[in-house]
């Protein structure tokens, strides 16, 4: 993701197999590796690559879509955010930061890009216990355990919480959008 060349690539690709790129979601993340800790022992090395992924991914992939996306005057973005954004979660604050730059990284995009025909909006989701976290020994059977107490919806999210938001925000019915955010985290945090 970080790549300018292998992202080049990748967008060169699609378009010709499917003849125009319509849709990119920007999905990819550090965040289930990490152990959670205080900012004052986050290394310098660690910090880079959050934010190398986390944000510069995003960048140099819409950088990549967007030449596809202007030529057909139309397109859709969706970058992931994450609800952590509006809580200031404390023992992750590089990935709370990551996620706080996509909010900042989407609102620009949207200003920029929308005479383009290009529409740029942001999913947050809350804590999903996905199967790399369930991996890493610094989550155990408590996970979430506490944002799931702190929700209006008390329950765990899954992937299948974003399925009809994400397409929602990937067709024609969201044209008219742009520059947004959806929090959809069974309103632990409120936007």
């Amino acid at each position: 993701m970080t790549d300018p060349a292998s992202v080049a690539e990748m967008a060169q690709q699609a378009q010709a197999r499917f003849g125009r790129i319509d849709g990119l979601v920007n999905n990819a993340a550090v965040f289930a590796s990490l152990a959670p800790r205080s900012f004052l022992k986050i290394t310098s090395e660690e910090f880079d690559l959050v934010m190398r992924v986390n944000v510069r991914g995003v960048f140099e992939c819409v950088k990549a879509v967007t030449p596809f996306m202007r030529d057909q005057g139309y397109g859709k973005i969706v970058n992931i955010g994450s609800g952590t954004f509006f809580k200031g979660s404390s023992r992750m604050m590089h990935c709370v930061s990551s996620k706080g730059a996509i909010v900042g990284m989407t609102r620009a995009m949207a200003r920029e890009l929308g005479e383009m025909g290009v529409r740029v909006n942001c999913l947050a989701p809350g804590f999903v216990m996905s199967d790399g976290l369930s991996e890493n020994p610094a989550y155990g059977a408590d996970a979430g355990r506490s944002t799931v107490a702190s929700r209006c919806i008390e329950r765990p999210q899954t992937a299948e919480d974003l399925v009809g938001k994400l397409a929602y925000l990937l067709s024609a019915d969201s044209d008219f959008m742009t520059g947004q955010m959806l929090l959809i985290d069974g309103v632990s945090a409120m936007n």
